[in-house]
């Protein structure tokens, strides 16, 4: 489990194409340091297994469902992405609980920069937005966000990125049209499921 607080911005320095998966190697010397064999790491919001590991650097596997269902197949060497390692008991749960099962793939649609935060219209997959709520939580390639607009119509959410959040992941490199990973919130999808069952029963 994650809570959707990055950790660091890693760089990916080599990429191993495989019949039915790819390697992804993984710069970033903060988290490498802190891994184990077997590791979870959130990569851009997608829960991967580390492989292997060094001191500044670490490796893993993308099965071929990931990267065709993620935004993972699409990233190339020098790319820069979201890190967080799995959450442990003791910590404090300061966003909210992120499991790293990517739901779908959404596209800005529009980036309105001020002077305090920046604003980021987002597509949301329309099978999904039933699980979003404005003020609700959302997770975008990995980062926890608050939902501060909602468009059922246009299928659209809007979240407001303050400097911190610029600062600390890589959504401040985010164009118009680019795609991140989006995880709804896993309780919504727990009270779909008891009020389907529920009505069945």
């Amino acid at each position: 489990m994650f809570t959707g607080l990055i950790q660091a911005i890693g760089k990916i320095s080599s990429i191993e194409r495989l019949e039915n998966s790819s390697r992804l190697e993984i710069i970033s010397p903060e988290i490498a340091q802190q891994l184990s064999q077997g590791d979870s790491v959130s990569v851009n919001g997608v829960c991967l297994t580390v492989v292997s590991f060094d001191k500044s650097k670490f490796a893993v596997d993308v099965m071929v469902q990931t990267l065709k269902l993620t935004t993972t197949g699409s990233l190339e060497i020098g790319s820069d992405v979201n890190l967080e390692l799995a959450t442990r008991t003791a910590d404090r749960l300061g966003g909210h609980i992120v499991q790293g099962h990517v739901d779908g793939v959404a596209a800005i649609s529009l980036i309105s920069p001020d002077s305090k935060w920046t604003r980021m219209d987002i597509a949301i997959p329309r099978d999904l937005m039933k699980y979003v709520v404005a003020q609700g939580s959302i997770c975008l390639d990995g980062v926890s966000l608050t939902v501060g607009e909602l468009n059922d119509a246009a299928n659209q959410i809007s979240v407001w990125l303050i400097p911190e959040t610029l600062a600390k992941t890589n959504l401040s490199k985010k164009l118009q049209g680019d795609q991140v990973n989006v995880e709804v919130d896993v309780l919504a999808k727990y009270v779909e499921r008891l009020i389907a069952r529920g009505r069945e029963d």
